[in-house]
């Protein structure tokens, strides 16, 4: 088998793409994710060193910061997005006073009523947010109000202080930059989300590999359950069309199950042709040890008729009636004989073409006194066009004169109706006989064509399996169909003559 068209190769091509699939994906987002965390630092420290510039020029301008902002926003240091980012300026002399500040203005020095201008202490300013890297600063790092003030979801900016040495002394440059809390916290769930979004891919993708390579298994499952239960007539579907592992398994399977079949059905015709031997060598001890005796008997009974009648009427009556019922009895044994004999024994079949009504005729006629005492009318249609069927005529009349008597005695104490349909159909001619009897019931409506199977008393079970077996040697086919207390329908359909 090529390796590629294996449950394996396949398997494991999916899981590798399904892998390099999610590994590129996280590779994407790493990538993109480090892009603009390098992007967000370059304006950062744009920003910080456009806020840095500006509070150094304060430092040597009398001008205020917003005054230079101003004048310098068409610096190329501060441009749209520096200033987006830049929440304040503040700018803190040698003596840790707020000597100028960008947008707290409450923070800028005032002057007084005697011209004395009063500066805000940097200690002052408890509303900073924290500072970042301020270990840097050294000693100074106790003078700033938010050296130890920790982020949170609260607190919106980053402080940085960056020392500027002057003639006076050392002054300190503080830009605060904004940060957008909202825009921080979709940037960091958004690989969660990417991440998450392969994970429900992959388990969808899996859960559908899951069913479609289990779904054969199954198949086999329940294709293995029906035939533990006797069912030897079921495949697995769609074996054909896989050609990997699986599909040769329901392949294989089906084909035992065949064999099986075969077999079982192989097993059946053996068994019936033991039974059909018991039967042959019985029919013919029954016919050497007991015919003989009959024939005597027979001929006896008709040679008392004939010389020792009774003179007397009466006596004479009572004579003619035991000994009538003695021949009957005589015939009945002979004809279950002739039955042993005809079912054990192969046909030797004259097919001619013949008109299936003239058999059916010739049939019905052994019926129609039967039928009339017991008030059944019986009914013969033939539809158009039907053709000759290649069949022994004789042999057929059995066939038929089994069929009538039972729909007869289905209808003994009730009387009814026995119809009798001939019509084509195809290379066919079917002939249906349905009766309005009890029907059979359920359980014994697969049994009747089995030899010695029978629900009359004094049956012998042999008449429809000798119907069934003329049939089948006829190429043809016999059916039943029968509902309780509604009736049953024999369909027998022959093949036509040429």
């Amino acid at each position: 088998m090529n390796f590629f068209n294996t449950f394996r190769a396949r398997l494991l091509i999916i899981l590798a793409i399904l892998l390099v699939a999610t590994l590129g994906v996280q590779l994407y987002i790493s990538v993109n994710n480090r892009r603009e965390n390098i992007r967000l630092r370059e304006l950062q420290e744009q920003a910080l060193v456009a806020g840095i510039t500006l509070g150094f020029n304060s430092m040597q301008s009398t001008d205020r910061l917003v005054d230079l902002v101003r004048r310098e926003e068409g610096q190329s240091y501060f441009d749209e997005q520096t200033t987006e980012r830049i929440k304040d300026i503040i700018v803190i002399n040698n003596k840790w006073q707020v000597s100028d500040t960008l947008n707290s203005r409450q923070y800028l020095p005032t002057e007084d009523e005697n011209g004395e201008i009063k500066y805000r202490q940097l200690s002052e300013l408890t509303d900073l947010p924290p500072l970042i890297k301020g270990s840097r600063l050294g000693f100074d790092l106790a003078k700033f109000p938010n050296a130890n003030t920790v982020s949170t979801s609260e607190t919106d900016g980053e402080a940085h202080a960056i020392p500027i040495e002057t003639s006076q002394g050392r002054w300190y440059v503080m830009v605060i930059l904004k940060t957008d809390k909202k825009d921080i916290i979709q940037k960091a769930s958004q690989p969660l989300i990417y991440t998450l979004f392969i994970l429900l891919f992959s388990t969808a993708i899996t859960f559908l590999l899951v069913w479609r390579f289990t779904r054969p298994i199954a198949d086999l499952s329940e294709a293995a359950r029906r035939v533990a239960a006797g069912d030897l007539s079921y495949r697995v579907r769609d074996a054909g069309q896989r050609t990997d592992e699986v599909g040769q398994l329901a392949s294989q399977f089906n084909l035992m199950t065949a064999e099986l079949e075969k077999s079982r059905h192989l097993e059946a015709q053996l068994q019936q042709a033991e039974k059909s031997a018991v039967v042959g060598r019985l029919a013919s001890a029954i016919a050497h040890e007991i015919r003989n005796p009959l024939n005597y008997i027979n001929l006896t009974l008709d040679h008392l008729r004939a010389k020792f009648a009774p003179s007397e009427d009466g006596k004479r009556g009572d004579f003619e009636k035991l000994t009538a019922q003695l021949k009957k009895e005589v015939g009945r044994i002979n004809n279950q004989i002739s039955d042993f004999l005809r079912y054990s024994r192969p046909l030797k079949l004259d097919l001619q073409p013949i008109e299936a009504r003239q058999a059916v005729e010739d049939s019905l006629r052994i019926v129609e006194p039967q039928a009339e005492d017991q008030n059944i009318v019986i009914s013969l249609i033939e539809r158009e066009n039907v053709p000759y069927i290649l069949g022994d005529a004789e042999v057929l009349r059995s066939v038929f004169s089994n069929l009538f008597i039972n729909a007869v005695q289905a209808m003994e104490k009730t009387g009814g109706n026995l119809n009798v349909t001939i019509s084509p159909d195809g290379d066919s001619v079917v002939i249906e006989v349905a009766d309005t009897g009890g029907g059979i019931s359920a359980e014994n409506l697969g049994k009747i064509f089995e030899p010695y199977f029978s629900t009359k008393e004094t049956g012998t079970g042999l008449g429809l399996a000798i119907v069934k077996k003329i049939v089948d040697d006829h190429s043809g086919t016999i059916a039943v169909e029968s509902q309780m207390n509604e009736g049953t329908k024999f369909i027998v359909k022959l093949p036509k003559a040429n």
